[in-house]
């Protein structure tokens, strides 16, 4: 779905990504672990098109996004979506046309067509009903605490159904319990819109509970790569120390709160 191959960028005297690879599969949670710094968000932004590699190539679903630029890309990550580390919602519109922006600007990716103004309202509504914020339409950014600028960042991302969607530290600066939210959010947000979803964290907790497969960056390449059990047994002191940083497994919480 999404192959990474020798994919090299360096920044100045900074190398950050040195002959990385990695494969993607269609509608899996991969979560990409390892302290901040190492360029974690840097691959972020090679995936959906913002920065291009020094060396390597980047296809998605076949298409070979790095060979591309100008309208050819955005055509082809038109189906991408990124939830940012803060949120960059824009200040000078309230919650609705927030959520609504993408929609007026580029119509329905999915359905490849043009919505009307009602249908624009009904997905925002629905779009803001799922992360829990029904009837904040008319507030403004300035008006919602810190986990409500980034669940409202989640429905501005959610209402157009991307594909593939990306989620820069989804869980950095925020209290347990709107974390806890967080996590569920990108759970639903994945059986809801069959997306694949790449969480870029230095969180544990949040990576085992939204993780159907955990990689480890470290010196600008996959160290690692497996299903969370088998991740969890690899003899590699950082990845003990994260796991130390947790006192419960996330999993059986999340049997609990979707099978309970």
């Amino acid at each position: 779905m999404i192959t990474l191959r020798n994919l090299w960028k360096k920044f100045g005297k900074m190398e950050v990504l040195r002959g990385l690879n990695l494969d993607i599969k269609e509608e899996e949670t991969l979560v990409i672990l390892g302290p901040s710094g190492i360029g974690k968000s840097v691959l972020l932004k090679h995936i959906i098109g913002l920065l291009k590699p020094d060396e390597g190539t980047i296809d998605i679903d076949g298409v070979r996004i790095t060979d591309l630029s100008g309208a050819e890309l955005l055509n082809a990550v038109h189906d991408m979506g990124m939830l940012f580390q803060g949120a960059a919602l824009f200040d000078s519109m309230n919650v609705e046309e927030n959520t609504a922006f993408y929609l007026k600007q580029h119509g329905d990716p999915r359905l490849d067509k043009w919505l009307s103004k009602s249908e624009i309202a009904d997905r925002v509504d629905y779009a803001l009903k799922l992360v829990g914020l029904e009837g904040t339409q008319k507030k403004m950014p300035s008006e919602l605490s810190g986990g409500m600028r980034k669940r409202a960042a989640f429905a501005r991302l959610i209402v157009y159904r991307p594909k593939i969607v990306l989620y820069d530290e989804p869980t950095t600066g925020l209290d347990p319990i709107i974390a806890m939210q967080i996590n569920e959010l990108i759970v639903k947000t994945r059986e809801e819109l069959k997306a694949t979803s790449v969480v870029v964290t230095h969180d544990m907790f949040s990576a085992l509970y939204v993780g159907d497969r955990l990689a480890l960056i470290r010196d600008g390449k996959i160290a690692h790569e497996a299903d969370p059990d088998d991740f969890l047994k690899i003899d590699d002191p950082l990845i003990k120390f994260l796991h130390c940083t947790i006192s419960q497994d996330p999993r059986q919480l999340k049997e609990k709160n979707h099978h309970g």
